[in-house]
């Protein structure tokens, strides 16, 4: 057995690594046309194993926020410090992500026409606000947060009318109705997901509760980072989230469970299963020291920047920039990969997996070379 007290667990850079592996797999299939539905989002309203990654990842970086900033504190930094370390790590996290959506930055009429919210560009708005929160008051004060974000933003969603829409419980059945959609019309106009044009599942008022899912990763980095024995911790943490999950589910028959939306819900019920995941992790890895399968996640899990840029950029140029001639026409690398090496001869679906689950092998595979000469990209 491990020891039981360390605060440094090394579950939590598998946890992040299975999340990562699993961002890639569902973000990469072979055509879009064939995926099994757990592979899948939920088309609005629900959930699918697929809906759960992205909290997962703002859930880590919560619980690392916690620990990280403690141990900068242990080792002499001052407030002020570490208030430059997190807005220079969230801008820096921004960056990337409006790097991201606008490569290959030629011509230049596609930075100007460029997604302004992302994934990225959501991390970094929720690290900086729940860093900065975690960092100036006490956990009391952090729950009270929490709370008011939760509840807020149940109110403002289902009690504020919308222009042109009327009262807000009635229009979230409708992606372009509620009052999200709304600001983010009125605040990025065109700048929107392409495949939505009249809203965005990263937008501005919907980052809010997802500040909310970092500061309840920061709860449990902090209950990590307790001395008791490992287990007893494990065990609170696994009870806790299953509770978690239990709330989220019934706040759902009010305040539906929606990763587009972020709803309340939806905080509540991913925080509960990221807190039984990782509580399930670090009892394979951390306490029973069941291991042999852990490598390729640490590979992922030390490098997530890199394999989130890395791999965007690569599906990119091979979905759309990079093509060859085939039959007198241009197709794209990535069509023309499929539909020889996996579409000749199998099942449209298992196809598509095979050619997602070779994606994440590639992705593996330079890691691990990073890896072996310690080469991590770290904002």
């Amino acid at each position: 057995m491990h020891d039981p007290t360390r605060t440094r667990l090394p579950a939590l850079d598998v946890f992040r690594g299975l999340t990562v592996a699993g961002m890639l797999l569902v973000n990469n299939p072979g055509t879009w046309s064939a995926i099994y539905p757990p592979l899948a989002h939920a088309t609005w309203h629900g959930w699918t194993p697929t809906d759960l990654i992205f909290p997962f990842f703002l859930f880590i970086v919560g619980v690392t926020t916690h620990l990280s900033l403690e141990a900068r504190r242990q080792r002499g930094s001052n407030d002020a410090a570490l208030v430059r370390q997190v807005v220079r790590r969230g801008a820096l996290i921004i960056v990337c992500g409006l790097l991201l959506a606008s490569f290959p930055w030629i011509p230049l009429t596609r930075i100007t026409e460029v997604r302004i919210p992302g994934v990225l560009q959501r991390i970094g708005l929720a690290y900086l606000v729940a860093g900065l929160v975690v960092l100036r008051t006490s956990w009391r004060q952090q729950l009270a947060v929490l709370l008011a974000i939760l509840v807020g933003y149940w109110a403002l969603m289902t009690m504020v009318p919308v222009p042109g829409y009327g009262l807000g419980p009635f229009n979230l059945d409708d992606p372009s109705a509620s009052l999200a959609a709304w600001i983010d019309r009125s605040v990025f106009g065109s700048h929107l997901w392409r495949s939505s044009k009249t809203w965005d599942p990263e937008g501005l008022l919907s980052t809010l509760p997802a500040v909310g899912t970092g500061l309840c990763g920061s709860f449990v980095g902090r209950w990590l980072g307790t001395q008791r024995p490992l287990p007893d911790r494990l065990l609170a943490l696994a009870c806790v989230g299953s509770l978690a999950m239990v709330l989220g589910l019934m706040w759902h028959w009010t305040f539906p469970i929606n990763k587009s939306l972020w709803t309340s819900s939806y905080v509540v019920f991913t925080a509960g299963m990221g807190a039984v995941a990782l509580a399930t992790c670090t009892w394979l890895v951390d306490v029973l020291g069941i291991t042999s399968w852990t490598a390729p996640f640490h590979w992922f899990g030390r490098n997530p920047m890199i394999a989130f840029l890395g791999s965007g950029a690569m599906a990119r140029l091979m979905g759309s920039i990079v093509t060859v001639p085939v039959d007198g026409a241009q197709v794209p690398l990535q069509r023309v990969i499929y539909d020889h090496g996996f579409a000749s001869w199998l099942a449209p679906r298992n196809a598509s997996l095979l050619y997602a689950i070779t994606f994440v092998a590639c992705w593996a595979a330079i890691l691990y070379a990073l890896d072996r000469r310690k080469v991590y990209f770290k904002v």
